[in-house]
C-alpha cells in the first residue's frame, strides 16, 4: 500500500529586503505641493539616498476619513492640514534601516512650514494582488492608453505580465525641472511575488520625490462603488 498526502505549499512570506518606515510627524500642515522640497529637505539629512536605487520618499498626506483621504483643490498656497496622528513612509533596504535614524527629532522647512521627525515603525510591503500608485510621472501629451501601455513594458521587463489596470486622476507638481504632470493606476491580479515587486521597484522617474511608487489597496472589485472611485481618485 502507498498512501501519500499533498504536501501544501508554504504560506508566501513577505520578504524584509526593503520596507516602508512610518514615521510620526509633528506638523500643523503642509503645502499641497511639497515633492520638491520634501525631496531636497530629506536628501540633505540622508546624502545618500540618491544612491540607492529601492528607496522611495512618499508625500505627506492627510488623515484619512469615510473613505479616504481628500486631497485638497489645487491652488496656489494650498495646504495640507495635519492632525496628531499624521505619518509619512520612507522606503529604503534593509540595510539601511539604522540610518534612518538620523531623521528623528530632525526639524525640515517645506515653504516655511515646519515639520519635525518622530520616531517611526516598520511597515512591511503587502502581498495584495491589488496595488495603487498615486503618482506616477506622464508626459505632455501623453494619452491613457499610452500611458497604461508604457506600465505594461515596464512590468514585463520585471517579469510581471499585467492583466488588469484602471487609471484614476492626474495632477501637476512644480518640479526643479518644471512642472510636471501625474496619473494614478492601480494594478490587480497580481501575484505575491510580483505585488512585492513592483513596490520594491516602482515604475517610472521620481521616486526620492514621491512618484511611480506603489501601495496597497483593498481590490479593484470595490472600485465599482461611486464612494469607492471617490477614492480612487489619484488622492
Amino acid at each position: 500500500m502507498l498512501w501519500q498526502e499533498d504536501k501544501k505549499a508554504a504560506p508566501f512570506q513577505v520578504p524584509d529586503t526593503v520596507t516602508d518606515l512610518s514615521f510620526k510627524l509633528i506638523s500643523k500642515q503642509v503645502p499641497l505641493d511639497h515633492a520638491q522640497p520634501l525631496a531636497d529637505a530629506i536628501k540633505a539629512l540622508l546624502p545618500w539616498i540618491d544612491d540607492e536605487p529601492l528607496a522611495g520618499v512618499h508625500m505627506i498626506h492627510g488623515a484619512s476619513t469615510g473613505n479616504g483621504w481628500n486631497r485638497p483643490e489645487e491652488a496656489d498656497g494650498a495646504c495640507i492640514y495635519l492632525s496628531k496622528r499624521s505619518r509619512m513612509l520612507i522606503r529604503v533596504p534593509k540595510a539601511r534601516y539604522m540610518d534612518m535614524n538620523t531623521l528623528i527629532g530632525k526639524t525640515i522647512q517645506l515653504d516655511g512650514n515646519e515639520v519635525t521627525f518622530g520616531e517611526y515603525q516598520l511597515k512591511p510591503l503587502t502581498a495584495s494582488g491589488t496595488l495603487f500608485c498615486r503618482y506616477a510621472i506622464v508626459g505632455e501629451n501623453e494619452t491613457e492608453d499610452e500611458f497604461v501601455s508604457r506600465v505594461s513594458e515596464e512590468l514585463k521587463a520585471m517579469g510581471i505580465h499585467l492583466t488588469k489596470a484602471l487609471c484614476g486622476m492626474g495632477h501637476s507638481f512644480n518640479l526643479a525641472g518644471g512642472q510636471t504632470k501625474t496619473m494614478s493606476i492601480m494594478v490587480a491580479d497580481l501575484d505575491p511575488e510580483d505585488a512585492v515587486t513592483l513596490q520594491q521597484k516602482g515604475i517610472g522617474e521620481g521616486r526620492k520625490s514621491g512618484f511611480g511608487l506603489f501601495l496597497g489597496h483593498k481590490g479593484i472589485k470595490a472600485v465599482g462603488d461611486m464612494s469607492e472611485m471617490q477614492h480612487f481618485d489619484g488622492t
